[in-house]
């Protein structure tokens, strides 16, 4: 009944892991040989696992990446200059603990977002706040926010993340109140936290691309002088496994 007892009062508490190291160790003749204090640790781990576990699942939950990317998934063998040296170098996150900034550019279907989530997964896998967004959206939550009274807040809760992911930058001409938004997100980020860009641009094209002059230098400055940059080439990866599927199926 004892037992019992206590199986209930950590449900209540919410500490379903340790109930269930518990209720393991109650079966286990293994464990009863061992003392109070290694029981108890063990207890005690299994709860730490646990809630790391949820915290992460939250994190990766919270990022919103597009694709369910890794590290582990990077194809380095295609003929587009994608490093194993450099990526590994990025993976230890210390350009997010140094709130860098990462711009990754080049043609359609190189990997540019398959990275950009991949180093995004690998940031909440270290414990980071991270999030994934195209620029075509971010742009319109903060219209949106502007309209609802929520700007001030949407502006805040971004400045705070360790590492924002700003996908597909400078697809479309920015309108006016566009590039002040810009503006604002980037200069609230500055020396803050990372900044990781995804585009086909050309880092040298961005200040024509942006417009007005005044913003553009402003936003090109915070962004690009001391960054580090990867640039993909080649043909489209997609081009390419739809090409390998056909001969496949031909086959």
């Amino acid at each position: 009944m004892l037992n019992q007892a206590t199986l209930d009062k950590l449900h209540a508490m919410k500490l379903s892991a340790l109930a269930d190291a518990f209720q393991h160790q109650l079966s286990s003749p293994q464990h009863a040989e061992l003392s109070f204090a290694e029981r108890l640790g063990l207890l005690v781990d299994v709860e730490w696992e646990a809630r790391q576990q949820r915290k992460l699942t939250q994190r990766l939950r919270d990022a919103r990446l597009r694709y369910p990317a890794s590290i582990e998934d990077l194809d380095y063998n295609s003929a587009r200059g994608l490093d194993r040296q450099v990526v590994l170098g990025l993976a230890s996150c210390e350009w997010i603990r140094e709130r860098h900034q990462l711009l990754i550019s080049g043609p359609t279907g190189t990997g540019k977002t398959f990275l950009a989530c991949a180093l995004v997964e690998c940031a909440c896998r270290s414990g980071f706040t991270a999030v994934y967004v195209r620029a075509s959206r971010l742009l319109q939550d903060l219209a949106v926010a502007r309209g609802d009274g929520s700007y001030g807040r949407l502006l805040t809760k971004l400045a705070k993340l360790d590492l924002l992911a700003i996908d597909d930058w400078l697809m479309a001409p920015l309108k006016e109140q566009q590039r002040l938004d810009l503006l604002e997100v980037v200069e609230d980020r500055y020396q803050r936290g990372a900044t990781l860009i995804g585009t086909q641009l050309p880092v040298k094209s961005w200040h024509e691309a942006i417009g007005e002059a005044t913003l553009a230098d402003a936003i090109c400055d915070r962004l690009i002088h001391g960054a580090h940059k990867i640039a993909l080439k080649g043909p489209s990866m997609r081009e390419i496994r739809a090409t390998k599927g056909r001969s496949k199926a031909g086959t």
